[in-house]
């Protein structure tokens, strides 16, 4: 007995330690959403060509409504779960509301129906399952020549930048170089004081009336900007300046030359 104690425990102590299965994106926003179980995706693939061809007339394409309402946000899409509510009002209609019947109806092509227009209520909530169009749509010869125009006083596309293409995917890319905020560096500065000591340090803050900065013994200090001389250097200074220049095909065209750098 003693024995089957100590194996039993032994086994419960191992599975609290096995990690559980990492989620994906996908499974983590269905859960938070509280989304039931994915649909059967090859039932909803049959179910969308006789949702076509007998119901997209009158409640569109995509089931987003037409003459007919729009079936993802109709209670008995929602409360459906296989095709057991969904199944009974295709089959047998609502003449009173001006839907017929379809009374030759499968169980199987209803449950397919019925599987089409859970996918897309679940489409249509879960945005996590969203996929990224490609983005690099933009002239990579075009970007080359603007990068040497604007990007080599600080930059070098076989130095800091070789490889990035390969480092980053393109939306990721994308963000580096017109978010530059999002990967900031600390922005140093450098402040004369009237008895002419000199403190440098990391800029916290700079309005209308004061600057203050961290120097580099980790001291805090604040003056009022007309009492000191002062010096600023932001490391992405030429990023912020590139905002105001930035066309739209020169966002692209840079976006499609960076990524050829793998």
């Amino acid at each position: 007995m003693r024995l089957l104690f100590l194996a039993v425990s032994l086994s419960l102590a191992i599975a609290a330690q096995t990690p559980a299965p990492k989620q994906s994106r996908v499974e983590r926003g269905r859960e938070f959403l509280g989304l039931p179980p994915p649909p059967d995706r090859a039932a909803a693939e049959r179910g969308a060509k006789i949702f076509a061809q007998n119901c997209a007339f009158c409640h569109g394409q995509k089931a987003t409504g037409a003459e007919g309402p729009n079936l993802i946000r109709s209670t008995v899409v929602l409360h459906d779960e296989k095709g057991e509510l969904i199944g009974p009002v295709v089959l047998h209609g609502r003449p009173d509301k001006g839907m017929p019947a379809f009374s030759s109806m499968t169980q199987a092509q209803l449950y397919d129906i019925a599987e089409f227009l859970h996918a897309r209520v679940q489409d249509a909530a879960n945005r996590s399952s969203y996929k990224l169009q490609n983005i690099v749509t933009g002239d990579a010869k075009a970007g080359e020549l603007f990068f040497q125009a604007h990007c080599t006083k600080c930059h070098s596309a076989t130095g800091d930048l070789g490889h990035v293409g390969g480092k980053y995917e393109p939306s990721e890319l994308q963000a580096l170089f017109l978010y530059p905020d999002k990967v900031a560096p600390p922005v140093s500065l450098t402040v004369t004081l009237p008895n002419g000591q000199i403190i440098s340090g990391t800029l916290k803050r700079q309005d209308d009336f004061n600057i203050s900065m961290v120097d580099t013994s980790g001291v805090f200090h604040s003056w009022p900007n007309d009492s000191v001389r002062f010096e600023i250097k932001d490391p992405l200074a030429g990023h912020r300046d590139l905002l105001a220049i930035y066309t739209d095909a020169d966002m692209h065209n840079l976006l499609a030359y960076l990524v050829t750098l793998k």
